[in-house]
């Protein structure tokens, strides 16, 4: 919780130890609001993905009077799960039995159950989950009595209004890997000023010095930070010609232009934006030592209709992907460190900066839970149950 000048690491144990993973689900994860995906994910009533996070197949839809809903993917008669991937459907129809849910997770249909004593149709249904839209992302939370998120997100949402990420163009599918290394490994890295000059040295990314990276301060009770990173020059872009060969987003400032946004809202979502091209991040923990990554990318309203947007996305993906693996190579080193008797709480450079606002937004969470349970109350079990 202190300054990044004398601020320490987290302790290697939280994470790789078991016990460690299974109380920050309790901590964070039953509680905050995490990113499942993006609102044109599901464009017309009946359109539907499953994502899963903590171990909990998730289903979200859009339904008939053309809300968003999200619910567990669990059936509720044999835990059969009642859909899987994405697509268009009309219902969710259980392949095991065939019992049918709406699209509100309604059970509407339970073939052969008339015999079944005081069985009652009506009362049964998928437990559903509250929703939010930030900036057309897609949040859900297992807690019903979970605060709204935008209130909380007024900075970061102030510090990226000019990209207008509502109406931005997502190219689809998002790209979904698996990794053998703790989620704050990944997210840790997401947001590391400090390691660009050093890791990914060389033409692709030396415009974007580290000595450059600044940190705006988190206010208390904030779901978010930031981290700027100034460039040497304006409309930087990862590719060969270190410039933006797609369309600038149109309404970015010069002060927007000449630098690189990032923007976290944990436990789930990082943002990594530049002029023409936005990636989304978003990081679903599978257990102690693996987790999941969608992996999104946007881009300014129409550029996909622009002359060689193909051949401009390739170039620009194909140097993001030689840094990509560089993090990745790290982060699995990182992972083994951690495990390691010789593995010790580390202290931070100036660069940071971002570290420390991460630890700040964790640590409370964490003194919270553990409060709670020295206290002998039982983990607050995630209540399910749709608002009305």
């Amino acid at each position: 919780m202190r300054d990044v000048e004398t601020a320490e690491t987290l302790p290697p144990a939280c994470y790789v130890d078991a016990d460690f993973y299974e109380f920050e689900k309790e901590a964070l994860f039953n509680h905050e609001w995490l990113c499942v995906g993006r609102v044109d994910w599901v464009k017309e009533p009946g359109d539907f993905f499953t994502t899963r996070i903590i171990g909990e197949p998730i289903i979200v839809t859009r339904n008939r009077d053309n809300q968003i809903k999200a619910m567990s993917a669990v059936c509720q008669h044999r835990a059969m799960l009642v859909a899987e991937g994405r697509g268009n459907t009309r219902g969710f129809v259980c392949p095991y039995h065939h019992w049918v849910y709406s699209l509100n997770g309604d059970l509407v249909n339970a073939p052969a159950m008339e015999r079944t004593c005081e069985f009652d149709k009506k009362a049964i249904k998928l437990p559903t989950f509250k929703v939010e839209v930030w900036l057309g992302f897609i949040f859900i939370n297992f807690d019903a009595e979970a605060p709204p998120l935008a209130p909380r997100l007024t900075t970061v949402e102030a510090a990226v209004a000019n990209y207008d990420l509502s109406n931005a163009d997502g190219l689809s599918p998002p790209m979904t890997g698996q990794f053998a290394w703790n989620w704050k490994v990944m997210f840790e890295n997401n947001n590391d000023g400090y390691h660009a000059s050093k890791l990914h040295r060389g033409p692709l990314h030396d415009f974007i010095p580290s000595e450059l990276c600044s940190f705006p301060e988190a206010g208390e009770g904030d779901a978010g930070f930031l981290r700027y990173n100034g460039t040497l020059h304006r409309d930087a872009s990862f590719n060969p010609t270190q410039k933006a060969v797609l369309p600038v987003f149109p309404n970015l400032t010069d002060e927007d232009r000449n630098r690189a946004t990032f923007a976290n809202i944990p436990p789930t979502l990082s943002l990594v934006m530049t002029s023409d091209m936005v990636i989304y991040l978003i990081l679903r923990p599978t257990g102690p030592e693996t987790m999941e990554q969608d992996t999104g990318i946007l881009v300014a309203p129409g550029a996909t209709e622009s002359p060689g947007f193909e051949e401009r996305l390739e170039m620009i993906m194909t140097s993001a992907g030689k840094i990509i693996a560089q993090d990745m190579h790290v982060d699995e080193l990182v992972q083994q460190g951690l495990r390691s008797r010789f593995a010790i709480r580390g202290r931070y450079s100036w660069q940071e900066g971002a570290q420390v606002q991460f630890n700040r937004w964790l640590t409370p969470r964490y003194q919270k839970a553990w409060a709670a349970l020295k206290a002998g109350e039982a983990p607050a079990a995630a209540n399910t149950e749709a608002a009305a």
